[in-house]
């Protein structure tokens, strides 16, 4: 399976929906809180150059927002 990480905050809505998509169909993730973690807010701007959350790395691309079909479709 890929390595799968997540970029979010806690008052994230559309962050928890990928977190409960994760934890229902038992994905590991890593999850890194932005809000907080000023080294990888910088990763993930520098990265995508995204300032909104979530972004989601799934090997070597990225989904930002929560789309299902979208993170489907690299795990497969």
């Amino acid at each position: 399976m890929k390595e799968v990480t997540m970029y979010s905050t806690p008052t994230c809505h559309f962050c928890h929906m990928a977190e409960d998509y994760f934890k229902e169909k038992e994905i590991a993730y890593t999850k890194h809180d932005v809000s907080v973690d000023a080294e990888k807010r910088t990763e993930m701007m520098e990265l995508t150059g995204q300032m909104g959350v979530p972004v989601i790395k799934i090997g070597d691309e990225f989904v930002i927002g929560f789309n299902q079909a979208k993170i489907e479709e690299l795990l497969a």
